[in-house]
Order: C-alpha cells, then structure tokens, then sequence
C-alpha cells in the first residue's frame, strides 16, 4: 500500500537518469563518497543495499546478517527512500529510533535529494497526556519538594512543546514516578471521548505517521500494534509494502511478550486509584466505589505477600499449589468482577467511568483466561518484584502467530542485524519466527580482525559453577588489564557473580569502576568514555547496544557462555516440547540462543577500522566440550592464543612481537 500523497521518491542526478544498478551510489563514485567525509565505500554494504531492493520489490522475506561496520543502515535506508512505497522501519531501542530518525535518514534523504515524507512514532507512555497532566494537577495530591518541581517543569514544557515526546524533557529523569501519571496507556486513554482529543500528542503522531512514506519506530510499539491488529483492535501503524527490522536479534524474545496474555499488580493498582481520581466531583461515587477499591488493592497486597516464599518466577502451577497464594489469587478475580459490575453501574455517568469499566473488564477476562488455561499451546506463569507482580499466558510455539502476521500484511519483511547464524547457518532464527524458505545473506565485516583484535582463552578455570568461579576468573583477568591499562568492558551472565567482581576489583586496580546499578547505563557509558581507563562492569544491558568507539574500551571480558537461566518458565516449557517432538533440546535450542548472545557481547569490542582490542573468553566450556566450536565458529576471525604473554605484547606500543595463533 503507498502512501496518501502516491508520489514516487524524486532523485536528481547529474545526467537526470537513475542509476540501473543501486549498490553504485554506494561506491567510490557515487554520491556519498562524493558528498559525505569519512565516507568508505563497502562491497558487502553495496551487496546488501541490491538485496534489500530486490526483497522490496518482490515482497520477499530476507534474513541480512551484516557484521559491525558493514554499513546497514544506510544499506537499507537507501533502497527503502528510492523504492516509492511506503516502508515502516523497526529498531531495537528508542535511543537507536531517534539517531536513525534525526541523524541517519536526513543525511540519506539529503545524499539522494529525494522529498519522501518521514515520520517517527513511538509508544504512547513516551507522550505527554494533557488529560492525565490536567487530572494530576486538578487532584492536588500532595508531592514531595522535588515531584513538585518536576510537576511544574512538565506544566512549563506541555506549552511549548509541539511534539509531547518525553525525550525532549531532560530535566525529568526517566524514572520519575510522575511520568507514569502524565502519560497515558492503552488502558486508560479515553480515545475520542477526550476533551483534549484535538491537541493530543499520540492522535497528532499517528496521523503524520498515517502521511508518511517512511515511518521509524520500535520493535515494542511494532509488535503491540500488530498484536492488537490481529485481535480486531484496529492498526496504529499504515499499511506497508515493507517492513525493515533492524537489531531483529530481539525478535523472537519480543514477539513472545506482545503474543502473551498478562495482568499486573500495576494494571490493578493504576485502575484502583483511577477510578478514586474519577469520582471527584461526581455525587454519590466515593461511597459506592472507595470499599471495593480498597478491597481490590488490599487483595492485590495479600496476593503478592502471599507469593514471598516463592521462586522470583515460576510455572503457574506453582502458585496453584500453595493454599494461601490460590486462596488470595481467588480473592483477587472475585474482588475485579464486583468492581467491574459496580463501574458498569456509573459507565454512563462520565467518559472516566465509561473507560474504567472497559479497563476492568478487560483484566478479569484475561485474569480468567490465566487461571482457567484454556489454551494448551500456552505457558502460564508468574514473576513477583519487590513491590509488585505479573501472571502471563505465553504461547509456546511463536511460528504459527507470526507465520499468521506476515501473511496479513502482505508486505516484505527484511530482518537485519550482526547476530542472526550460528556458524553461518540461520535456521534457528527462521524456525522461531516461521520463516519458510527466506533469502538469505551473509555479510563479512570489513574490519580485519587479523591485525585489530586478539582472543585470550586463559588457562583453563574450574567449572563454572564452581564456587570460586568468579575469583577464579577476576585472578585470571587482573593481568590483563594491567597491560591494557584499564580501558576494558567486564561483562557478566549474572547480577550474582558482577556484584562479587565489584568487591574483588575494588581495592585491586588503579582506575576507576563503573558498576551497573550504581547509575543509569548512560551516565555509566558517558562517564566510562570520559575516564578513558575506566573498568566498567555489567551484566545483561550492555552485552548490546552499546557503542564506544576508539582507546576508551580496548578490552571485552565474557566470564560464562550466556545460557539462559534454567529457572524460566517459558523456556523449560518449550525444551520440554522439543524433547517430546525428538529434537535435542540442548543444541537445538540453548546453544543457537547462546551462540547469537555471546556474539552481540563480542561485538562490542571492535566498532570502527581504528580499534584494536581483545576479547577474553573465560569460559573453560567453549575449548572442553564439543559445542564449544560452535561459539568459537560463531566469532569474528581473529587470532587465538592461550598465552599471556601474547597479549602484553597486543598492548606494547611497538607491536612486533609475533602473536601465536594456535
């Protein structure tokens, strides 16, 4: 489907004819060595750019992995702006969004000189909602000094600001709890019965979205979308002729979330205090609605007190089998129908109350739905936090609605990223999204590994789940970052073992230690840059999407090969069912998930041709047992030594000692 406006892209070039052959404007002669600094024209980017034009037109499924420095984005940006359809791209995170929105598109676009419309949305918590900043301020709740002064910042900004995206506002930190109370959600946006309907930023968004010939978005907002268009809920998005899903790594993970059935403790909490909020000014509310709101809220508090002495997660089954947390569970569906039939008696009274009856008999369908397991393809279970928790129904097998998806949209769909294979072969990401017969390309970094990186292998450490492992590993590493000098990325499969390196290191070396939880991971990224010898520590968030380019970071540690946890649900529920079909689940399902998750922490040691580092692999699995070659077969093509010494000598400014490679 093209667009309203149904105009081709328009490109002007020197002799007015478009170039038959679109990896040339990619090359040594074409536009962008011509126009942009620093350009280097690459083939295997030029190879992609013709690949991702061919799938466009054709309405072609394409799996493009790329290596780092490969150039991908550009690869696709340029056949997606001279295609003349309308293209929607996704990528992994907002921070990623808004570069290819504001930096890479406009540099693009301006190369090609072509007038195509963009657009960028996003999720509705990023926008400000005028309704709830209007009944935050109306409530006249009483706020701490700095939520006031936060209140006041967003009142100041709500008029001026043209386009309500959160990420103009610096001076509110992300994690404010105001947030949560001026922004909408799917739940509780009253649509067209708003008053402020006409000025409201996410309407104002999505129409200029609706215009558009290409549109940036995120996977979260792509998937919550098309999950709701698959249930009738209508589409947020337009209509596509291709779909472009950048970091498509995360994919299968994401896809899980937005197919699952949930109901959290915040859902319930959220529709408890609006519905209180709703009855100010309405004669006769208060009275009927403050018991069962208390009783909900109290039921919720039982609820999640009641699951204290359980696993963080677990199979629903767990919860079913403990008396007090099933007599609670009960209590809370009963409590959430009373509720809904009481709303139901005041839906005709206010636009609030229409809304809240909705939101309330939304959850106790789906909290029916979890508790009953009516569907036998699903994994129910739950996860708690500190102060709160969730229940969920996942499917189980994500082919089957994804295969259903695609087929809707009619479109094509490219899948990109630096981690989709294992050793070269990309049948475990098709499988999991029901990719039948795709085309598929791989592309070689142009980096050389050879000359910029080294991969230590120390001698061999105690099993891993020995319970000195991490001394063992920190003991191993010291001598490594005494040569590079700091300047190294420690990256851990656990909170557990990080916090324990934190200790160790913390009277053991001479430069500074950034530890994830002690900061936001931008302040920690910025802050680790500006040292430029720091030694920063993380776990899960910075094995990707992380980019420090340059001397800053000349050293990535991994201490284990990244299984997942084996107390999740889902995943114990899904090798079960590739046992029963008589697949290993082991290597048909842990090593490929494994293998794509060490790659993207790898990845982040070498992100320009400039950069030297080396990688430390600490895990004695990845050279004892057989799957071992796998991963090793999986990572970019640098040298390997088991010497100490060899890596000293990567570091000496002279560099002319010999590296072994065996």
């Amino acid at each position: 489907m093209t667009s309203s406006n149904n105009t081709r892209p328009h490109t002007t070039w020197p002799d007015d004819t478009q170039p038959d052959d679109i990896g040339t404007l990619l090359g040594a002669d074409g536009p962008f060595a011509r126009e942009l600094p620093n350009f280097a024209p690459r083939e295997a980017q030029q190879l992609m750019a013709r690949a991702v034009q061919q799938a466009i037109a054709g309405r072609e499924t394409l799996i493009a992995e790329a290596g780092t420095g490969t150039g991908k984005t550009f690869a696709y940006l340029v056949p997606a702006l001279l295609s003349g359809e309308r293209v929607i791209i996704s990528t992994g995170t907002k921070t990623l969004q808004d570069q290819l929105y504001f930096r890479d598109l406009p540099k693009v676009s301006s190369v090609l000189g072509t007038r195509v419309k963009a657009a960028l949305l996003k999720g509705r918590a990023n926008y400000l909602c005028l309704y709830r900043l209007d009944q935050t301020v109306r409530e006249g709740a009483t706020f701490d000094r700095i939520q006031a002064a936060q209140l006041a910042t967003i009142r100041a900004w709500s008029a001026r600001t043209r386009r309500g995206d959160r990420m103009e506002l610096a001076e509110v930190p992300e994690e404010s709890p105001l947030w949560p109370r001026v922004t909408s959600t799917p739940e509780n946006c009253l649509g067209v019965e708003c008053p402020f309907f006409d000025d409201c930023h996410v309407v104002k968004a999505r129409r200029e979205a609706q215009e558009a010939d290409i549109v940036v978005v995120n996977h979260h907002l792509l998937f919550a979308d098309l999950a709701l268009k698959q249930e009738g809920f209508g589409e947020i998005l337009p209509g596509a002729s291709a779909f472009i899903l950048d970091e498509a790594h995360q994919i299968p993970e994401l896809a899980g979330q937005f197919f699952s059935q949930s109901v959290s403790a915040r859902q319930l909490t959220e529709l408890a205090q609006d519905a209180l909020t709703e009855c100010t000014g309405i004669t006769g509310a208060i009275g009927l609605l403050l018991e069962p709101v208390e009783a909900l809220q109290d039921a919720a508090r039982r609820l999640r007190l009641a699951m204290d002495t359980l696993p963080q997660r677990g199979a629903f089954q767990q919860l079913e089998e403990r008396a007090g947390v099933s007599e609670a569970l009960r209590d809370l569906r009963e409590l959430l129908v009373t509720l809904t039939e009481l709303l139901a008696s005041q839906a005709e009274r206010s636009r609030g109350f229409a809304n809240l009856h909705e939101r309330a008999g939304l959850f106790a369908d789906r909290l029916d739905r979890i508790v009953e397991g009516r569907g036998d393809r699903d994994v129910r279970w739950y996860e708690h936090y500190p102060r709160g928790f969730a229940l969920y129904a996942t499917p189980l097998d994500l082919a089957a609605p994804m295969r259903t998806l695609r087929e809707h949209t009619q479109a094509a769909w490219i899948h990109t990223s630096a981690t989709l294979s294992v050793a070269g072969d990309f049948g475990h990401f098709a499988r999991q999204l029901g990719l039948e017969d795709p085309q598929t390309l791989s592309l070689e970094s142009p980096f050389d590994y050879a000359r910029q990186g080294l991969c230590y292998l120390p001698p061999p450490l105690p099993d891993p789940n020995a319970r000195d492992y991490t001394e063992k590993v920190i003991e191993a590493v010291l001598p490594v970052l005494h040569a590079s000098r700091g300047r190294a990325f420690l990256l851990f499969t656990s909170h557990r073992a990080l916090r324990r390196a934190a200790e160790l290191l913390q009277d053991k070396v001479p430069w500074p230690l950034f530890v994830q939880g002690t900061a936001p991971r931008p302040r920690l990224l910025e802050e680790f840059r500006a040292s430029g010898h720091g030694v920063l520590l993380g776990a899960a968030s910075f094995w990707e999407g992380v980019d420090v380019v340059g001397e800053s970071l000349s050293v990535v540690v991994i201490d284990k090969l990244p299984f997942a946890a084996p107390d999740d649900p889902v995943l114990m529920a899904r090798l079960d069912a590739l046992e029963q079909s008589g697949i290993n689940p082991f290597m048909g399902w842990q090593v490929p998930n494994a293998v794509i998750a060490l790659k993207q922490g790898a990845g982040r040691l070498i992100r320009d041709v400039h950069d030297r580092g080396v990688l430390v692999l600490c895990d004695p699995r990845i050279s004892s047992k057989g799957y071992g070659r796998l991963f090793m077969a999986s990572l970019p093509p640098m040298p390997r030594t088991r010497e100490l010494a060899d890596v000293q000598a990567f570091f000496d400014e002279t560099n002319t000692t010999t590296i072994t490679t065996g």
